[in-house]
């Protein structure tokens, strides 16, 4: 068997369990975890607890962010997992690649056009792989309608509509912690969208090339409470007696998990994780529209509201030879707030393809267990094992993850100007 490739994580909140997590209880043979890293020295020991309590696996070496050279020098890894706030990815990409690591970062790859082209030039520079983990290509009904496209069931795809629902859970999570600072996420539609422009790029085998949208903050925020009538506020969930009948607070002491992770690391950087959705200083979007032309001459119309009463998509291929739609509903949930098999998981789903001039039939999908569709499991063995052949191409590089987030991108820039965006005009490739 070759030898084991080392990793060290970087950012160790509420994503950083997926990897290390997988790396612990499913990869010993292939991979072997040396490190974490943050800025924040409690939560490095809290996941350190976990390693060895859930998972019985020896506790790791942590470093603080401004020891990250010394972890690498000392470490030695081959690869660098990146979990941490989105607005930092590239710093900790860019800089891995420079002191001879690949990288494997959780999505977004990063938040703008200008990060984005620091990323692209260090990956040429250095000649170093990063690889983005879209883990919702691996759901078998994602590969499936993938394959359907490919295979020419409908033909030519001339138009895609595709609608997101996130849930008053899921949906809100967002609003409650650093993701509600655009500065930090780019933003719903770069943050989480980054998911749903991969897919269309991926299942259509194309490339967005101008972007127009439209978006707004109309449901969360103190301001939009107000206008419903509300006039008792709060600042944070934890502690306040306002917040003990809110249905949208998140109370951290309630929940050891996340005390831990969070609540009882406050002191360190200050950091609050339970922030009220209806308070001030929210600068992202709730409510989104985003019509995309892609370079196969394909149009896309794209939804997403993050308040509605249930969490899933609804999606429709217009093609040449006929019409495919994908209905799906998705378990809620909050992030680190549980199972993480639970997340993303299938309550229910339909896939059928209208012909042209013929009766439609439905498409059969063999379910998958664990989260986002069955995906992350396929993805984990993707990356920490050994893969396997893959006609459909599923693993994301640099280049795949820039695509997807310059949508987002460019319908920010779009939202504020009003004026549609080309991509060729935000990076070079």
């Amino acid at each position: 068997m070759e030898q084991r490739k080392k990793y060290v994580l970087v950012g160790t909140g509420g994503r950083a369990e997926f990897f290390y997590g997988a790396l612990a209880k499913h990869f010993r043979e292939t991979s072997k975890l040396t490190a974490f890293c943050d800025i924040n020295e409690t939560r490095m020991v809290y996941a350190n607890k976990l390693l060895m309590e859930k998972y019985d696996h020896p506790a790791v070496n942590i470093y603080r962010s401004e020891d990250f050279d010394r972890m690498i020098e000392q470490e030695r890894p081959d690869t660098v997992i990146v979990t941490t706030v989105d607005r930092t990815h590239h710093t900790y990409i860019i800089r891995a690649m420079e002191l001879g690591c690949d990288v494997v970062t959780e999505k977004p790859m990063t938040v703008d056009e200008n990060k984005c082209q620091e990323i692209l030039d260090a990956v040429k520079r250095t000649g170093r792989k990063v690889r983005v983990t879209f883990n919702y290509r691996y759901a078998p009904h994602h590969t499936k309608a993938r394959e359907l496209i490919m295979d020419g069931a409908i033909g030519k795809v001339n138009s895609i509509h595709f609608e997101w629902l996130l849930n008053t859970q899921h949906g809100a999570d967002y609003f409650r912690r650093w993701h509600r600072d655009k500065r930090n996420s780019g933003g719903l539609l770069v943050h989480k969208s980054t998911h749903h422009f991969d897919l269309v790029n991926f299942w259509i085998g194309s490339e967005p090339e101008s972007v127009f949208a439209y978006g707004d903050l109309m449901f969360y925020g103190r301001e939009n409470a107000e206008s419903r009538g509300t006039t008792r506020f709060y600042e944070r969930a934890t502690g306040s007696e306002l917040a003990k009948e809110d249905p949208f607070a998140l109370h951290l002491d309630a929940k050891p998990h996340l005390k831990a992770m969070y609540l009882d690391a406050e002191h360190e950087d200050g950091y609050r994780r339970d922030q009220s959705v209806f308070g001030d200083g929210i600068s992202i979007e709730d409510t989104m529209g985003v019509l995309v032309k892609y370079r196969s001459g394909a149009i896309l119309t794209y939804s997403l509201n993050a308040y509605l009463p249930w969490e899933g998509y609804r999606i429709a291929f217009n093609g040449s030879k006929g019409r495919l739609e994908m209905n799906i509903v998705e378990q809620s949930y909050v992030n680190s707030g549980g199972d993480k098999a639970l997340e993303g998981a299938l309550i229910g789903k339909s896939i059928r393809v209208f012909p042209m001039f013929d009766a439609p039939y439905e498409v059969n999908v063999e379910e998958a267990e664990g989260g986002h569709g069955g995906g992350d499991p396929v993805l984990l063995r993707d990356v920490f094992g050994e893969p396997e052949p893959d006609k459909f191409n599923r693993a994301a590089d640099h280049l795949d993850g820039a695509k997807s987030i310059l949508t987002g991108i460019a319908a920010n820039r779009s939202i504020r100007s009003g004026l549609p965006v080309r991509i060729e005009d935000l990076v070079r490739f």
